[in-house]
């Protein structure tokens, strides 16, 4: 599907951006790094305690770039291929051709890998030298380094983080194994082109790194390293997309923001790791004092999530494994401010305990909790996973949270009904307010689902849980019929991001087609316009929702603001600040197409759909839907939906999929193809 020139997938330049912040990054679900940056980040491996605690810096042996001093006439060329995941660099002269490749193996995940191939023209004959320079040095100011023994040629070092999380906790221990780099390659005047590759491996144990460096090498020997990862990468893209005709610089953020978001995912089958969840910038960033230190909020479970529960169930409930691990963490959590159940940290490492910087938010943004229990409904929905609640530890997590959500809230004899006081609602300009109406909401939609799991489970649910669920304020104006954002707030006060919104999509609130609309009207001309990069993809979702499509462009119009040349980086605020590669803004414009031009809507007994775009867009595929085992292909233009089914579930009691025309209740069997 083509409209304007070029590969959509593909990001090219002739001069890299000023600003190191917005270089491609690349990575996988346990290393990751910025193109041409000194360090290198492993999932789950912090340093500091408490507030302090940040990705741990480590030396990184891939932060090699090639030079020719003195060459005259040379163009050089910069690549992003998201097809591939691969970064690239070609130096080009008369006389030769320098290309160096760089990738974080996609299925190989303790490997990062990069080569650089010298071909002459056929006219020359003399040797050809490229330098390599790198800044790496094996030192790092969070973990206590030290040498070991070379093994298969390679350079190894190891060490341990140098502070805990928490006193007395575990100091992660890093081992990695490197190639030596040279100052310099040269292609002898005998040969036409030669390659040399270069290979990094990283794990948390001496066993492993080096089984994963002689796997690396093995795979070197029979020259297909980089073309298993771009298997991998193939294997992934051909189970997600989202295809259009219409105008490029949509397609090419699409393709960004999925490349991005699947390269912190866990590949498919047993990775052999632990997945440590996903931050607001990716494991390439998070050093400290630098995209939230690389710690983990509601941005996972809001932002993300669906788009990757709608593509890879398996990468959605390695994120939700991520939550039940740190439940403990996050018991404590409730315990320490007076509290019953489970209260997820606001920002979270690798313990579930609180460790953001500042006490506010960790003591009042409490939806976090909700957020989190949203995705395990979402999840449950759409897979109809038992073993993760029965066996795995989400039925414990649901509990938690509905005790805590129970034991939060107070009764008020006045109004006859439950308040939740003294919060930060997802509007960060106010705190210390009453009766949040999405933090409300989203812990009444908790105890919603913990009595219907528990019903499924045949498990008696207690009375407190329907209680507090059917008794707690959900603050309505009935004069204005509209929501205020918590009680006290006066129309036209300025609001920081989505919050009230969201009641619509995601929480899918029950309210009128009037309500939603002046929920919108209400808000949108009070929130922020440098505000953070999801905001508005919620407000084109609520105007989509209305079918006011032209209306829901100039929101999602908004969010390019927030996207930088040439790699299609993400920053947090139109202005630059905040954290980059933002991940979270990514996951709101990939829901904004996702579930907003199609009106994917996941519930209790199905998955509905609505469609409306744009003028501009002719057409809409979106392949790989992942719905009770089955894989779809959703082809949509103004005329027609087709749906397909790609892949049919596996189980052989799973029902049959049939699609229901909601007005007229026709139905449609749907099989295989």
């Amino acid at each position: 599907m083509a409209d304007g020139e070029g590969d959509p997938a593909v990001f090219s330049c002739r001069a890299l951006p000023s600003d190191p912040r917005l270089m491609a990054t690349v990575t996988n679900a346990y290393l990751g790094t910025r193109v041409y940056r000194d360090i290198l980040h492993v999932s789950g491996v912090y340093n500091g305690a408490a507030g302090d605690t940040h990705r741990a810096d480590i030396p990184s042996p891939v932060s090699v770039r090639m030079a020719v001093p003195g060459a005259h006439g040379l163009a050089e060329t910069f690549t992003l291929n998201t097809r591939t995941g691969t970064f690239s660099h070609v130096l080009q002269s008369a006389d030769y051709a320098a290309t160096h490749q760089l990738y974080a193996h996609h299925s190989l995940v303790h490997l990062m890998a990069f080569s650089i191939t010298i071909q002459r023209s056929p006219h020359t004959t003399q040797p050809i030298t490229v330098q390599l320079q790198t800044p790496f040095v094996p030192k790092s100011q969070d973990l206590e380094l030290n040498w070991g023994p070379d093994f298969q040629g390679a350079h190894y070092v190891y060490g341990r983080t140098l502070v805990p999380e928490v006193e007395g906790g575990p100091c992660p221990t890093v081992h990695m194994l490197w190639t030596p780099v040279p100052p310099a390659l040269t292609l002898p005047e005998e040969e036409q082109e030669r390659s040399w590759e270069f290979l990094t491996a990283v794990a948390e144990s001496e066993e492993e790194v080096k089984r994963s460096y002689s796997q690396g090498l093995a795979l070197v020997a029979a020259g297909s390293l980089h073309s298993s990862h771009v298997h991998a990468w193939a294997a992934l893209w051909r189970g997600c997309g989202i295809d259009l005709e219409g105008p490029l610089p949509l397609r090419q953020a699409l393709y960004g923001c999925l490349y991005y978001l699947l390269s912190s995912i866990p590949p498919q089958g047993d990775s052999g790791f632990l997945f440590h969840g996903i931050s607001p910038g990716g494991l390439s960033n998070g050093t400290q004092g630098e995209d939230y230190w690389g710690h983990v909020f509601w941005d996972q479970d809001t932002w993300m999530f669906p788009n990757v529960l709608l593509f890879y169930p398996g990468a959605a409930r390695a994120m939700l494994e991520y939550r039940i691990r740190t439940l403990e963490g996050a018991r404590r959590n409730a315990r320490d401010q007076g509290y019953q159940g489970a209260k997820f940290p606001w920002e979270s490492a690798a313990t579930g305990r609180e460790v953001c910087p500042e006490e506010i938010y960790g003591a009042q943004e409490i939806h976090i909790t909700g957020d989190v229990l949203m995705a395990f409904e979402q999840y449950y929905y759409t897979t109809q996973d038992q073993k993760l609640f029965r066996e795995d530890g989400g039925w414990k997590l649901v509990g938690a949270v509905a005790q805590y959500w129970c034991s939060r809230m107070v009764w008020s004899e006045q109004e006859q009904c439950y308040h939740i006081k003294g919060v930060m609602p997802p509007d960060e300009y106010h705190h210390q307010v009453d009766n949040s109406v999405y933090t409300n909401a989203v812990a009444q939609r908790s105890l919603n689902f913990a009595a219907d799991v528990a019903r499924d489970f045949s498990v008696p649910v207690p009375e407190e849980w329907v209680e507090h669920a059917k008794k707690v304020k959900v603050p309505f104006d009935e004069e204005r019929k509209y929501h205020p954002e918590y009680d006290g707030y006066s129309p036209g006060e300025l609001v920081k991001q989505a919050d009230v919104v969201l009641l619509g999509y995601p929480l899918m609130h029950p309210m009128s087609s009037e309500v939603r609309r002046n929920d919108l009207e209400m808000y949108e001309p009070v929130t922020e316009l440098a505000g953070p990069a999801m905001t508005w993809s919620m407000f084109a979702v609520g105007w989509l929702e209305l079918k006011e499509v032209q209306r829901a462009q100039s929101q999602l119009n908004k969010c390019f603001n927030n996207i930088t040349e040439p790699f299609k980086i993400w920053v947090e605020n139109s202005d630059g600040t905040g954290a980059v590669n933002f991940l979270t803004g990514m996951g709101g414009f990939l829901q904004a197409v996702l579930f907003g031009y199609t009106g994917f809507r996941i519930t209790r007994s199905s998955l509905r759909f609505n469609p409306a775009f744009p003028e501009d867009i002719n057409k809409l595929e979106v392949t790989g839907v992942s719905y009770l085992g089955n894989k779809l292909k959703f082809t949509i233009t103004k005329e027609e939906m087709r749906i397909e089914v790609t892949v049919p579930a596996q189980d052989p009691l799973a029902s049959p999929l049939e699609a229901v025309l909601q007005e007229s209740g026709q139905r449609f069997p749907l099989c295989k193809g």
